[in-house]
């Protein structure tokens, strides 16, 4: 289990979280929903620490271990995934070598390029992503649908068990989201549970959700199960949740 205690955080001396608890069983899927701006996605960065984010007080522990204690790559490393919101090129560095060093880290030994290849093409037929891209630069001139699909295979390779989506519905059309969501959903099983933070409501209706946290200005202001999504979208009364 993947237990917040109390969290409050800070960037650049501002408050941003505050006093933020939840627990997330490997075996459900959560989602955190609110506006723009209601610093929902700052929870995502300083779970992974983000090195802008400051923790002024709280935990946040994995299975009794004090995640605040540890690297970034250590929190990969304990199954922790984070999707970002925005996902940047990189120029200069190849896709098969980044997916090949980052299983590497995973596994704790070297992966030689016959046999990770033999590893990759399966994910990669599996999610219908032609082998071509992994000689190309890291993101660049990917569309917005095939920079989500990469880190969907990521997801697949890795197998991390909390996986955060930040916003993943966002600069994609109308297709690019259907497939994205359908191939989320098809990695979804006892051992994972998804994270998924959003200001939208149409990818609840792709990928079940157990319970919803409504977020806003740092703060969780109320929680339920599934079904308060679909009253807030039907019924609209983000204010009434806000001012409570």
């Amino acid at each position: 289990m993947l237990r917040i205690t109390w969290l409050s955080a800070s960037v650049q001396d501002k408050a941003i979280l505050h006093d933020v608890s939840m627990d997330i069983h490997m075996w459900k899927n959560y989602c955190i929903l609110g506006k723009n701006g209601s610093w929902k996605s700052s929870l995502a960065k300083v779970i992974m620490w983000h090195p802008s984010y400051e923790v002024t007080s709280g935990s946040i522990e994995l299975d009794g271990e004090d995640v605040l204690e540890m690297e970034p790559n250590e929190r990969a490393e304990k199954w922790i995934f984070l999707a970002f919101q925005s996902i940047p090129e990189i120029k200069w560095i190849k896709v098969f070598e980044f997916l090949r060093s980052i299983y590497a880290a995973k596994v704790k030994e070297v992966v030689t390029f016959i046999k990770f290849k033999k590893i990759i093409l399966p994910l990669m037929q599996d999610i219908h992503m032609d082998k071509e891209f992994l000689w190309r630069d890291l993101n660049v001139g990917f569309s917005w649908g095939e920079r989500r699909k990469l880190e969907v295979l990521q997801i697949k390779l890795l197998q991390p068990t909390y996986i955060l989506l930040d916003e993943i519905d966002s600069w994609l059309d109308v297709d690019a989201f259907r497939m994205v969501a359908w191939l989320l959903k098809d990695i979804i099983n006892a051992e994972t549970s998804l994270i998924i933070i959003t200001h939208l409501f149409t990818i609840l209706e792709h990928i079940p959700v157990d319970t919803v946290h409504v977020f806003a200005w740092g703060k969780i202001k109320q929680s339920w199960w599934a079904e308060l999504a679909q009253t807030i979208q039907k019924d609209w009364f983000w204010e009434e949740i806000l001012t409570s």
